[in-house]
């Protein structure tokens, strides 16, 4: 197991799978907390009130331990760290006559 996890894209997808299950988590307990859409009562009038929040907790942590993962997949080509580098890009534009342009634009992100 360290074994793997010396390689750096794997621990990359490790450690933000756990930011993701911990989302997960922090998502149903709140849902659960607050009651939201009687969503509580639903599951405590359940036969098997664990199996209901096993299913629950199982979705989120599909949808959000993947969405915070393919994120940083995502984020692996950015310049210096995921900051907005500055240079203009050149944007093709098709003309009336049917002819590319290209036009100089910058991001709308601010710098951080």
């Amino acid at each position: 197991m360290r074994r793997l996890l010396r390689q750096p894209l794997l621990r990359l997808l490790a450690v933000n799978l756990a930011i993701g299950l911990l989302i997960a988590m922090l998502a149903v307990a709140g849902l659960l907390a607050l009651d939201a859409h009687r969503l509580r009562s639903l599951v405590l009038g359940d036969q098997s009130p664990v199996v209901a929040v096993g299913l629950l907790l199982f979705g989120f942590a599909v949808t959000l331990g993947s969405w915070v993962m393919g994120s940083a997949i995502m984020r692996l080509g950015d310049d210096e760290g995921g900051r907005d580098s500055g240079r203009p890009v050149a944007a093709p534009v098709v003309s009336a006559a049917g002819e590319a342009i290209r036009v100089p634009v910058r991001a709308n992100t601010p710098r951080r």
